[in-house]
């Protein structure tokens, strides 16, 4: 077991953590073979290119000599990456996607995704096989969840379930939800009693029943994570489902915030090669650069990252790791998304809601 971090961030400071050094690490490419290569790697901008210049990037191109070259794109940029690979002209050379994205690009008469092949990987093979694709290797957890103004439940019991967030009686308080099915069904279900593993497939009926019922207590539907994180900094709603690292970037703004972790909806984000890329192989060195656990244990010096490597949590302080949707407490009473539900059942169901949404 190695040495855990002990950063003294504070609970405010997780989002704006210092630069991480560079491990010492050996050279993986010789420089004969590195020489002139680069490789350009989508990622999710803000915290996340801070951090992962800081732990990824700089240190794998001064280990291999290999350039990498961050650019951010839209979430879930399908439509990018088959553009990309019908032309055979690269933007980038790999991506990081979610699961039902990488299902969207490898089901049908095309793949277009490279298969990684870094299963027997000293370091790639410790991540679980939930995080896991033959098109991706997990990078990062991300959970949907409920989250509250500690100020507004001042002398009386707090929302912990998504059975109270529907019960405005007993809590009462301004609410917001997001304008989209996806979690907001499932969260529907949880909330009449569906329990975590009986979610998928989702019982449709049964969730647009419990959606009728709280339509009328939504005082904000949101649009973006940007918006939900800035509802919470700003009182204007006492409680909201939101991605995690929303509420987390309102504590780290001094905002009054509390996270439910019990029931939280996650998923996962890959490490994804685009087929046909003339880089792949430095794309596949870089990606087991990746998975070491102790430096994917860095991230956690910029935000409290859903690591998937288990053993990463014995590099991270108790303090900060409890924050982790990837926490052994928080995934353990959570929901993993079901990404081939909603690859099948997406646009009957966004349909639906678009129109209930508007009745």
């Amino acid at each position: 077991m190695g040495k855990r971090l002990t950063t003294g961030i504070s609970r405010r400071g997780f989002m704006v953590g210092a630069s991480a050094g560079a491990l010492a690490m050996p050279a993986i490419w010789s420089p004969s073979r590195a020489q002139g290569k680069r490789i350009t790697v989508r990622d999710d901008g803000g915290i996340y290119t801070q951090a992962y210049g800081a732990i990824y990037y700089r240190p794998f191109t001064e280990a291999t000599g290999i350039e990498v070259v961050a650019v951010q794109a839209q979430a879930e940029p399908t439509a990018q990456i088959v553009s990309m690979v019908d032309a055979g002209a690269y933007t980038w050379d790999m991506a990081k996607i979610s699961l039902p994205a990488i299902l969207i690009l490898t089901t049908g008469d095309k793949v277009y995704l490279e298969k990684h092949g870094l299963e027997s990987d000293p370091a790639v093979q410790k991540i679980p096989p939930q995080y896991m694709s033959e098109y991706g290797v997990g990078t990062n957890v991300y959970s949907t969840v409920l989250a509250y103004r500690t100020d507004a439940f001042e002398g009386r019991t707090a929302p912990s379930s998504w059975a109270d967030y529907w019960n405005v009686e007993d809590f009462p308080g301004r609410r917001s939800m997001r304008r989209h099915p996806f979690d907001t069904i499932e969260q529907a279900l949880m909330a009449d009693g569906v329990p975590g593993s009986d979610v998928y497939p989702c019982d449709v009926d049964r969730a647009f029943g419990m959606l009728d019922k709280i339509k009328p207590n939504i005082d904000v539907w949101w649009t973006s994570g940007s918006q939900a994180e800035q509802l919470l900094i700003s009182g204007e709603v006492d409680m909201v489902p939101t991605w995690v690292s929303r509420p987390q970037a309102a504590q780290a703004a001094g905002a009054p915030v509390e996270i439910v972790w019990d029931q939280g909806i996650w998923g996962c984000d890959h490490w994804s090669i685009l087929a046909g890329t003339p880089n792949a192989d430095a794309c596949r060195e870089f990606i087991k650069f990746c998975s070491e656990p102790e430096r994917m244990a860095r991230l956690s010096e910029h935000f409290p990252a859903g690591v998937v490597q288990p053993e990463a949590f014995d590099y991270i302080s108790d303090d900060i790791a409890r924050h982790s949707p990837t926490y052994p407490d928080n995934i353990a009473t959570g929901v993993k998304i079901d990404a081939q539900y909603w690859l099948d059942n997406n646009e009957a169901v966004i349909e639906r809601f678009n129109a209930w949404i508007l009745e």
